[in-house]
């Protein structure tokens, strides 16, 4: 795809040269979890969050798995697995806050326990925080109270992060949840499973130029897009992926907002 915004070429430009020290580690939940949950250590240097974040909102109407937001107003959700290098991920934000943009970040619970101050990085640049799971395994492959303590024990980081289980749920390694894992994400305190209908495919670093051409040739109103904070290519892509949609006039937002 030919990115004619100067702006954004610069932009670009300068998220290239940010990949040269990037590691592409993989950008691979709240009531405690009940016995079969993975083991909760405690968060080291966590401070605590200045307000409590916002909690999962029920969307009467909405199906409890939601891929998509209303195709009749301009906007998107950019949603990102949260893991990896907090390095890539303090980019990536700065970028989409530079450009007016607002995300939706899935966080992993190990993640968290590594880099506490993320969850709170997050929220105060006006991100939606959600759950990816305790330690991003195939939770469809689970029983339904193995995948409850899976996103039981993230919820739990979350809640002690930041005073709440964050927003949305997004099951792991996986595009939809199971029903057993929509009953156990019910239980955990997520009325709904946020799923997508724009897959980046950023996580087989394709490219920079091919992530954003996969986005834009799909994206349109109401779209959800998944996209990963570990990959060098999605630092790379973002500008121009912002870029895109400020010429298509799409606006992007949080989840949240996306549905409000």
């Amino acid at each position: 795809m030919h990115l004619t915004d100067r702006r954004g070429a610069l932009r670009a430009g300068a998220a290239v040269a940010l990949t040269g020290a990037l590691t592409t580690a993989c950008g691979t939940d709240a009531p405690r979890p009940e016995p079969s949950g993975s083991p909760e250590p405690s968060a080291p240097g966590r401070s605590p969050a200045a307000a409590p974040a916002p909690a999962p909102r029920r969307f009467p109407g909405l199906p409890a798995e939601i891929a998509t937001g209303p195709r009749d107003r301009p906007r998107v959700a950019l949603t990102f697995h949260g893991q990896g290098d907090p390095a890539v991920a303090r980019s990536l934000l700065a970028e989409a806050e530079r450009a007016g943009a607002r995300v939706t970040v899935l966080a992993v619970g190990e993640w968290l326990d590594r880099h506490p101050d993320m969850a709170r990085r997050i929220l105060d640049g006006g991100h939606d925080l959600g759950n990816h799971t305790q330690r991003h395994l195939d939770v469809n492959a689970m029983t339904e109270q193995q995948a409850y303590g899976e996103i039981a024990a993230c919820a739990e980081r979350l809640r002690r992060l930041t005073g709440s289980v964050g927003t949305w749920f997004r099951p792991s390694r996986t595009r939809h949840a199971a029903p057993a894992v929509q009953r156990a994400a019910r239980r955990a305190g997520y009325p709904h499973v946020l799923s997508y209908d724009v897959d980046s495919l950023d996580f087989t670093s394709p490219g920079a130029a091919a992530v954003v051409a996969q986005v834009a040739g799909r994206i349109r109103n109401g779209s959800v897009v998944s996209l990963h904070f570990g990959y060098a290519d999605t630092v790379a892509a973002l500008p121009g992926l912002l870029a895109d949609l400020d010429r298509r006039g799409l606006r992007a937002v949080t989840t949240t907002e996306l549905l409000t």
